[in-house]
């Protein structure tokens, strides 16, 4: 079945960095898009970043453009969260998500299997 591991998270000072990691298993990697969404306390779960199933196109959402980068490697059957400029905001639990399709919207609908999160904890 469908298994999506994260990993990576951590607590870091705002200004830093973190490299977010998910292992996939079950299917075949390389014909699915996929995203990281994540959740803070309180609020709705939110679309971080999307990627197509070859890796090249992406997409991301306007609070964290030109600061995350997503990326996947189809070989390792993984997909990366680059998450750098961290500010406060940034805290919530992170999530990969597999798309029903070979592109990654923005719509969590889109998004049958996911996986447990990761916790990034940004200080000020």
């Amino acid at each position: 079945q469908v298994q999506l591991v994260e990993s990576g998270g951590g607590l870091v000072q705002a200004g830093g960095s973190l490299r977010l990691s998910c292992a996939a298993s079950g299917w075949t990697f390389s014909n699915s898009g996929m995203a990281w969404f994540r959740q803070a306390p309180g609020k709705e779960r939110e679309f971080v970043g999307g990627i197509n199933w070859r890796g090249s196109s992406t997409y991301y959402a306007d609070s964290v453009k030109g600061r995350f980068t997503i990326s996947r490697d189809n070989v390792k059957n993984m997909v990366y969260l680059q998450v750098t400029s961290l500010k406060p905001e940034d805290t919530a639990v992170y999530y990969c998500a597999k798309s029903r399709w070979g592109t990654a919207g923005s719509r969590s609908d889109d998004y049958p299997s996911w996986g447990q999160g990761t916790q990034v904890t940004v200080s000020s």
